[in-house]
């Protein structure tokens, strides 16, 4: 081809305004990569140096300019990012509680899902962005450490379950946990429970917890915290690798063939059930016998039988104060990184029995 490409552009005020997407259509290119080209990115996707000089030249002889904070505001959209929340049938709340916030505003909310593949979440970012949306959620099905992706940096983000792994100043909504497991060791304390405490699914110390591991850090360190200061010693933590029933069941059979266990804290739902399971196998009932506890809410916990008693995952409250952040944020607030932690409320069941002392 030769010559000057067509000048096709959106009008503004009686002149031609050259889009990203002119660029990417002069170049053969796909929008994505167009905006990682001419944002510094290109590497990010192992762009060739020929694509880039390609993309550049054109974005230089149509006149493109980069112009996404004055059109943002008119969009009305926003941006969801996560590695697999929406297909997480646990976690999926967390997408519908920021798409009910996104509509309370009369905002539309667009969602993608890389799968943890670091070079699709540029893409998708770099997409997002590039169709001017006014703000993006980052988000994890769990709380994690992860390395952000530098388009981010581009305009208004906050981070959903996510802590930034590399220097990334931002805002980041993260579940209580620390909170949920003092609240759990407190059910257990209002309940008489003084002996024969045990935990399963962490430790048996803080500091053996990878950092990594925010969930299971904060948790344990919130039970520590409450029964320290009621004078109460648990008798044994079992860690376990994951944190699903056959582990639970495992670690359960391993404390019974050393200790009468009188109250278990399980680190989530899905231990508690394995936990439950080894229990009945031993002719020890619940609540009769053993007091459980767990954690997240799990639907297991409903289907249980008594209803597990459990400190909940604010899901859809998490999502939508996700984006109620988002959308209150100075568009070029540049703040040190700041952590909102959202309550994790107790959801009583069945599963924990008054107990007496002489």
């Amino acid at each position: 081809m030769t010559g000057t490409p067509p000048r096709a552009g959106v009008r503004r005020g009686g002149r031609t305004r050259v889009t990203l997407a002119d660029v990417a259509s002069a170049c053969a290119v796909s929008v994505p990569t167009a905006s990682l080209v001419l944002s510094g990115r290109a590497r990010e996707l192992r762009i060739s140096a020929a694509v880039e000089r390609r993309v550049r030249a054109t974005a230089e002889q149509l006149g493109y300019r980069r112009d996404t904070l004055l059109s943002a505001s008119r969009t009305k959209t926003l941006g969801f990012v996560s590695d697999a929340v929406a297909s997480a049938k646990l976690s999926g709340e967390l997408i519908e509680g920021a798409v009910d916030a996104a509509h309370r505003h009369g905002f539309t909310l667009f969602a993608g899902e890389s799968g943890g593949d670091r070079e699709v979440e540029a893409a998708l970012v770099a997409s997002l962005r590039a169709r001017q949306v006014e703000g993006v959620v980052f988000a994890a099905r769990f709380p994690r450490l992860l390395e952000v992706p530098d388009g981010l940096r581009d305009g208004p983000s906050v981070l959903l379950n996510v802590l930034p792994a590399n220097d990334f100043p931002a805002h980041a909504v993260l579940p209580d946990d620390r909170g949920g497991g003092r609240s759990a060791a407190r059910v257990l304390l209002d309940a008489g429970h003084r002996e024969g405490v045990h935990l399963i699914g962490t430790g048996p110390t803080v500091e053996a917890i990878a950092p990594r591991h925010i969930a299971a850090v904060a948790r344990l360190s919130g039970a520590l915290e409450v029964f320290a200061a009621a004078g109460v010693e648990v008798e044994s933590v079992r860690p376990c690798l994951e944190w699903m029933p056959e582990n639970g069941y495992r670690a359960t059979l391993d404390l019974l063939s050393r200790h009468r266990p009188r109250a278990l804290l399980c680190f989530n739902d899905r231990l508690a059930f394995g936990a439950c399971q080894a229990l009945a196998e031993a002719g020890l009932s619940v609540p009769g016998d053993v007091s459980v506890v767990g954690f997240d809410d799990h639907p297991v916990a409903a289907w249980m039988r008594p209803r597990l008693t459990t400190v909940a995952l604010p899901h859809h409250r998490l999502g939508a104060t996700a984006v109620e952040l988002l959308l209150s944020r100075p568009r070029r607030d540049r703040s040190p990184t700041t952590v909102h932690h959202v309550p994790m409320p107790v959801v009583a069941g069945g599963s924990v029995r008054a107990v007496e002392h002489a």
